[in-house]
């Protein structure tokens, strides 16, 4: 077994399943996607629940909404001059390119799909991987600064470019959709816990014996 795929089995046993992203549909996957950005997910929870009570959390709804009326709602996830309007020219943009059928949407190729959605407003890669993973079912790794963080300490790359990174778990663990939904949501999990950017408990760690980081702090 890989370095990687042992890092996912001994954080599932020490975790348990996270069952991530939790969304209704695969829409409001793509809504909490774009809203994430710069917030807690706490306070997407919040805007996706005022967009539904409005019966704005739908593809045409929000296409058709005006921009203060999409703001009001989705304030509390912050950057509120920019993510209403990305929020509506991105269901236009599905409108256009599938008539707002999702599946139809995510049925063409990975590298296709991906690049589709970077070249939208607002999307970089961990957003456009986010939404191919949770709301396309496309298995591609998705890598934020969680990844990032316990990845670097752990020794399993060298490197903060993106792509890189990603390559590194998707080589070593098996290409399987479930399963990068799940360490994808596991990572997240031990970053928050344990191994925190500051005082990370070291001790209590499922990954410490493979970790650099935990022995460079021994010594």
């Amino acid at each position: 077994m890989g370095r990687a795929r042992d890092v996912y089995e001994r954080l599932l046993d020490h975790y348990g399943p996270q069952h991530w992203w939790p969304a209704e549909t695969a829409f409001e996957a793509i809504v909490g996607a774009l809203l994430m950005q710069q917030t807690s997910w706490q306070n997407v929870e919040v805007a996706i629940g005022n967009l539904r009570r409005a019966g704005l959390l739908d593809i045409r709804a929000l296409a058709e909404a005006p921009i203060p009326v999409i703001r009001r709602h989705v304030r509390i996830a912050g950057l509120y001059r920019t993510k209403p309007a990305r929020l509506r020219a991105f269901c236009r943009h599905l409108l256009d390119r599938s008539g707002g059928d999702l599946a139809r949407y995510f049925a063409r190729p990975t590298d296709v799909v991906r690049a589709d959605l970077l070249d939208q407003n607002g999307v970089g890669p961990e957003t456009a991987d986010s939404i191919l993973l949770y709301a396309g079912g496309h298995p591609i790794f998705v890598v934020d600064a969680y990844t990032e963080r316990i990845g670097g300490r752990i020794g399993l790359f060298r490197t903060g470019e993106y792509r890189a990174i990603q390559r590194t778990f998707e080589q070593h663990v098996p290409r399987d959709l479930t399963t990068y939904q799940e360490y994808h949501a596991l990572l997240v999990r031990h970053a928050k816990t344990l191994c925190r950017r500051a005082n990370p408990a070291c001790a209590g760690c499922p990954v410490q014996s493979l970790c650099d980081f935990g022995r460079r702090r021994k010594r």
